[in-house]
């Protein structure tokens, strides 16, 4: 990945939003500018510098994560005062306007910013400048995005049996999430959903101590994380043989699905696969059962631009990565949802989840 060309592109956006310097806090915006993976940190982007300040947990961590991506920087080391360091480089800089991120500043910082931090400046709010640059992937971000889906796959496969062996949601949540960790993904890229019966019904249902049964779906949604990168997965699993109704919940949600991903073209606004999905459902009857978005991006993090839903604005462009997640939910019956993590190219997408969408155990 080419990390250290990341700041310049952040200081070409500079001028459209108004300021002649950014000050970072969103951590995981810290981490794609410098690949510094600590729990603290905060980067001031200047002109032509970059001010790093951490605390002392951080002195070797830092100088050799951004000495590996790369990136050159001041950095600075205080468990006291991290404020003198940033206060003294705008001050030499002397910068009109400072942009703060909006979108993770509080009330009570950007206050004390103004107060006592930067009063010699005026203080700017901007939204999603690092964002903007992390919607497109690089190859090296496709590939870790990738190994954190082959690890997923690999995962489901290998417990995926233990499913027809009665276990509790809680049970089988955690085989699959040690499975992932034994596999070589540094966790989760969010709380493992194992939803069976009735619980499949409920989207983000939490597993619990119900104890899975023959004639149950069962949805499963899991993903990995490896080297920072998250992946995104459900299939539905069904015990034993499914009713009528479960049949057909299972034929239309995978047909909505691949209705989705074949309408995934570089320029196709986002709200055309959440139409295209949703087409499928409403027309078997079942459009209020389709119970939110279609997809979301994926990244750093396991929600990121751009919105995959019918009042999403974004427009599809190569390199970028979403899920396509159709489901129906019937309290009755269960609920069924597919999902697969995708990357944008120039001839339409490719599928990074690999896991065939059969649903018997």
């Amino acid at each position: 990945m080419d990390v250290a060309g990341r700041a310049p592109r952040l200081r070409a956006a500079f001028a459209d939003a108004g300021i002649e310097a950014l000050l970072v806090t969103k951590l995981v915006n810290l981490r794609y500018l410098t690949g510094f993976t600590g729990s603290a940190g905060l980067l001031l982007v200047l002109a032509d510098d970059l001010v790093f300040v951490t605390d002392g947990r951080y002195r070797d961590q830092s100088a050799d994560q951004l000495a590996a991506a790369g990136v050159t920087a001041r950095i600075e080391i205080s468990n006291t005062d991290q404020r003198q360091f940033l206060v003294a480089a705008v001050e030499a800089a002397a910068p009109a306007r400072l942009g703060l991120e909006a979108d993770d500043v509080t009330w009570g910082q950007q206050r004390s910013f103004a107060e006592t931090w930067f009063p010699q400046v005026e203080l700017m709010p901007t939204s999603a400048l690092v964002e903007g640059l992390r919607l497109v992937k690089d190859e090296g971000e496709v590939a870790r995005i990738a190994a954190a889906a082959a690890v997923a796959d690999a995962a489901l496969a290998n417990v995926r049996h233990r499913l027809a062996d009665g276990l509790t949601e809680q049970e089988f949540g955690l085989e699959l999430d040690t499975e992932i960790r034994r596999l070589g993904a540094t966790g989760n890229s969010f709380e493992t959903i194992v939803g069976s019966g009735p619980n499949g019904a409920k989207p983000h249902h939490r597993p619990s101590a119900r104890r899975i049964e023959e004639g149950d779906l069962v949805v499963l949604d899991f993903g990995a994380m490896v080297d920072g990168y998250c992946s995104d997965m459900t299939r539905t699993v069904m015990v034993g043989e499914p009713s009528p109704t479960q049949q057909r919940m299972l034929d239309v949600v995978t047909a909505a699905q691949q209705a989705g991903v074949a309408a995934v073209q570089a320029g196709v606004p986002t709200s055309a696969i959440d139409a295209a999905c949703r087409q499928v459902i409403e027309e078997a009857g079942w459009g209020d059962a389709f119970l939110h978005a279609t997809g979301h991006g994926v990244g750093l993090e396991i929600h990121e631009a751009p919105r995959v839903a019918a009042t999403a604005d974004a427009t599809l462009a190569p390199g970028l990565v979403v899920t396509v997640e159709p489901g129906v939910y019937l309290p009755d019956h269960g609920g069924v949802r597919v999902e697969d993590t995708v990357v944008v190219t120039s001839g339409g997408c490719r599928a990074l989840t690999l896991t065939p969408k059969t649903t018997a155990v």
